[in-house]
């Protein structure tokens, strides 16, 4: 087979560092983020790169996208992604009381340096891939701030790059722009296959100074009128969600049509997300520069307009803040063992190889952005529900040892438009990342892993409390499944029982959560007692954060008045675990000031133990206790 080595040419005064790790991770958005803590935890030797001096890609500092996934900013009830990205969240929710984007950062990157078997490689460009019979050696990267050239081998290595640089430099498989309608049976998909793609947005920041603000416009801003912003409010922020769910809007028709489902007005505080631009250029990537360029002149050719152009509310306001690093929506896909389809999406069921889910509409953007003068910016195809992601979405088709997560996992462009958003990528960054350190660790390749343990892999991500639409706690290893559980109160419909029957979140209108009937002074008790004495060496206690709220860092208003500050009031704040033997204490830890969802409680040595006691002494705000799962291993 033919050898890949493609290369951007580098020189360095110093030779290469040459590093041997388990698992490579490429990009540090929030898929690769979640993607390389989650191999660090499962015990791999695990390097993160990153091009960028922060982590969070859209979501960080640079660019201040926020991270949106299943719940479509409250259309859906218990949507919400769990897992590492859950933890960042509710750390942050704590840390980071009026959403500063530096505190954002700090939180991103004191999760990653803090993490046991993982190192970070920061402004660090990969440029060079070494690949040969289908199967990646190393990669190199240019790590600008050292002037230091690394090159890094791994057993498996998992692109988080978005663009889908390391599998295009590796020569995976991939796909640019829109699929034909038969090529999936895309019912949504057009007659011939084009190379349309999302544009990328760059967003600004007003504020509001009290007093009148003159704007005087640059000479390069490019200029507009009213008619350029036909279907695109400017003005106000709109969000396009109903109560219930996602408002379809179909060829045609006007936002106004719609306006009593979709309008809640906010003042200018924020970017619009039609400032796009580049997805029908002809190179989205090789024109980035370009169409960065032109995005930064329309940003402040459409704040004169708001400002200059006519009356949009925007008397008072000043602009404070203008990106000037894109967000990409979309560009390369990296073909996978399983190419997820709008039937996959609108057939709302669980694949037997379900890895993450997602539950975003596929949201289609027209290609032209801004450009697209008069057009309907974006399509919404709406479902009610959620769907699952397959494993195969995540391993390449023809580099047997390259994974991938993030908006370039393996989807065609419809099912992509739903895939692509920042929650979504991370809960599959987390099961990649979950994946690739077990097959490195039995000397499998990702598809060997799936075909030979898959289960296992999906029973792992229910304890680090990832969700599965249709998978549910079968771990041979927790001994509370086996365990009579009861507490001291219990409200109907919400009894002690429900901790054990292996779902850690609602479902809907199910209930899989014990809650107690108030919460009295002494505290209330859960506890579980197994059916003969065994050795616990840990617990691992999952808790309430209201999983129908919203909890990400943004800029805009419409998200953030919405959205309770600080702490969820449902998590359980303080609490004592106790493990007996024979009505007696053999073991005992107090827990003060908790704001997580997940407690893992490693014992300091493992004992023999009969009983588990969970005594709830306060919550964070709420007047009953909550807990959804306690496992005993």
């Amino acid at each position: 087979m033919k050898a890949y080595v493609r290369e951007t040419p580098s020189t360095s005064p110093r030779p290469p560092v040459r590093s041997s790790y388990d698992v490579v991770v490429v990009g540090g958005g929030m898929s690769g983020l979640c993607a390389a803590i989650a191999s660090a935890r499962q015990g791999a030797r695990t390097a993160l790169v990153q091009d960028r001096p922060v982590y969070g890609g859209n979501a960080s500092s640079e660019v201040r996208l926020h991270v949106s996934g299943a719940s479509c900013h409250w259309g859906k009830r218990n949507a919400a992604e769990t897992g590492i990205l859950m933890e960042l969240q509710l750390e942050n929710k704590r840390l980071n009381p009026f959403q500063n984007y530096s505190i954002w950062d700090g939180v991103l990157w004191s999760a990653a340096v803090g993490t046991k078997n993982l190192d970070c490689f920061m402004n660090a460009t990969m440029d060079r891939v070494h690949a040969e019979g289908g199967r990646i050696r190393s990669i190199e990267c240019w790590q600008m701030t050292t002037e230091t050239r690394r090159e890094l081998t791994a057993d498996v290595f998992l692109d988080c790059t978005g663009h889908g640089t390391l599998g295009f430099l590796a020569g995976a498989e991939y796909a640019i722009g829109r699929e034909a309608r038969a090529e999936f049976d895309e019912k949504d998909a057009p007659e011939a296959r084009d190379g349309f793609t999302m544009g990328n947005t760059i967003y600004f920041v007003a504020e509001d100074r009290g007093k009148p603000v003159p704007f005087v416009r640059p000479p390069w801003a490019k200029p507009f009128d009213e008619s350029d912003f036909k279907h695109r409010y400017h003005g106000d922020v709109v969000v396009y969600h109903s109560a219930d769910d996602v408002v379809v809007l179909k060829p045609g028709e006007d936002y106004e049509d719609h306006a009593d489902e979709l309008v809640e007005k906010y003042d200018v505080k924020s970017g619009y997300w039609w400032i796009e631009l580049g997805g029908d250029w002809d190179d989205i990537i090789g024109r980035a520069e370009e169409i960065r360029y032109e995005l930064y002149r329309s940003v402040y050719g459409v704040w004169d307009h708001i400002k200059n152009g006519g009356d949009h509310g925007a008397e008072n306001y000043e602009l404070v803040w203008v990106g000037t690093f894109p967000g990409t929506r979309e560009s390369r896909r990296l073909i996978g063992d399983h190419v997820l389809t709008e039937r996959d999406i609108l057939a709302e069921r669980p694949h037997p190889d379900e890895v993450a889910y997602g539950g975003w509409p596929m949201d289609e953007h027209v290609a032209g952005g801004l450009a697209a003068k008069g057009s309907i910016p974006s399509y919404v195809r709406s479902f009610r529900g959620l769907y699952s992601i397959p494993y195969g979405c995540y391993c390449s088709a023809n580099v047997e040892n390259l994974m991938m997560a993030g908006r370039n996992i393996s989807a065609s462009k419809i099912a992509m438009g739903s895939t692509r958003v920042m929650a979504t990528c991370a809960v599959g960054g987390e099961a990649a990342g979950t994946a690739a350190a077990l097959a490195s660790q039995r000397g499998l390749t990702p598809r060997e892993l799936g075909r030979r343990h898959l289960p296992e892999l999906q029973q792992i991500l229910l304890k680090n409390d990832c969700f599965l639409l249709g998978t549910r706690n079968e771990d041979p290893a927790d001994l509370a499944r086996a365990a009579a559980v009861s507490a001291t109160s219990e409200r109907p419909g919400y009894e002690a029982a429900k901790v054990v029957d292996g779902i850690a979140r609602d479902v809907e209108d199910a209930v899989h959560h014990w809650r107690s009937d108030g919460l009295r002074p002494e505290g209330e008790t859960l506890t579980l007692r197994l059916p003969a004495p065994a050795g616990v060496s840990s617990l691992r206690l999952t808790f309430d954060p209201d999983l129908s709220e919203e909890r990400c860092i943004s800029i805009s208003r419409a998200i953030l008045e919405k959205q309770p500050a600080g702490i969820a009031k449902e998590l359980v704040r303080d609490y004592d675990a106790v493990a007996l033997r024979g009505g007696r204490p053999v073991w005992t830890r107090e827990v003060r000031g908790n704001f997580q969802r997940l407690n893992v409680l490693d014992l300091p040595a493992p004992v023999e133990a009969d009983e588990i006691r969970i005594r709830v002494l306060a919550t964070n705000g709420a007047p009953d206790a909550h807990v959804f799962e306690v496992r005993i291993y």
